[in-house]
């Protein structure tokens, strides 16, 4: 059955903040939300037991207890979570996926925030751009994110969790930014951390290990690029709204 497993009901969470880390272009998601959990070497809170996700067991160095693929993470003293994933939805999964998270999300009382990648030739620091459902526009305001500058659709399992919040009523945030389509982009993960998740969720964040490692980074990652170039309907991304019609 479906479902969010709770490990850790000693670690008091109220209304917190949350950030996706779905794979997807620039392995943004993944990388900003990798370097969240380590940053603050924030704790193993919950096993994601959600339809669409392969039942593989994933285990790290120097730690023989495996984990499920999809798990999140929590740090008390931030009021966050972490949506940390190793694993790509299934394109045949991610309504039930999104069903699943966002149900979650709507009993626990937790705003999303959502990492997507926009495919583009950057010059500079990658802008980023907000998208919102329920009540997120006047976060974004506050945090003074700038609407999109064109059209577009948010592809993938996190446009389907995007789709869901809007759905549902669930007060989320949508963050979009420039990267780099065929290989893992830490630059544009730390603008995203640095220029909105940091205001949004109210705490600041320090990115100079994103750009000390963003070689190492690179290649630890760029394999998992890869395999999502190769099946694209796994992929998390941002795109004009033109290429769908």
């Amino acid at each position: 059955m479906a479902h969010i497993q709770v490990h850790r009901d000693d670690i008091s969470l109220d209304s917190p903040t949350l950030v996706e880390g779905l794979p997807g272009v620039g392995l943004v998601g993944k990388i900003a939300a990798d370097h969240l959990v380590d940053a603050y070497d924030m704790e193993y809170y919950a096993a994601v037991h959600c339809d669409g996700l392969p039942e593989i067991a994933v285990y790290a160095d120097d730690d023989p207890e495996v984990r499920p693929p999809v798990r999140l993470y929590a740090d008390a003293d931030r009021n966050l979570l972490v949506l940390q994933s190793d694993a790509p939805v299934s394109p045949s999964g991610t309504t039930d996926f999104a069903g699943c998270i966002v149900g979650w999300f709507e009993e626990n009382d937790v705003t999303p925030i959502y990492l997507s990648g926009r495919p583009a030739e950057k010059d500079g620091v990658p802008d980023v751009y907000g998208v919102s459902t329920g009540d997120g526009a006047a976060m974004l305001d506050e945090a003074n994110v700038d609407p999109p500058s064109e059209n577009g659709a948010i592809t993938g399992p996190t446009g389907a969790l995007v789709h869901e919040s809007q759905r549902v009523g669930l007060t989320s945030i949508g963050l979009i930014v420039e990267a780099d389509q065929q290989f893992p982009d830490p630059e544009a993960a730390r603008a995203l951390l640095q220029t909105a998740i940091s205001p949004l969720a109210d705490f600041e964040v320090d990115t100079e290990a994103l750009v000390e490692q963003a070689e190492e980074i690179g290649q630890a990652k760029a394999k998992l690029a890869e395999q999502l170039q190769e099946n694209q309907e796994e992929s998390t991304s941002a795109r004009p709204l033109g290429m769908y019609q």
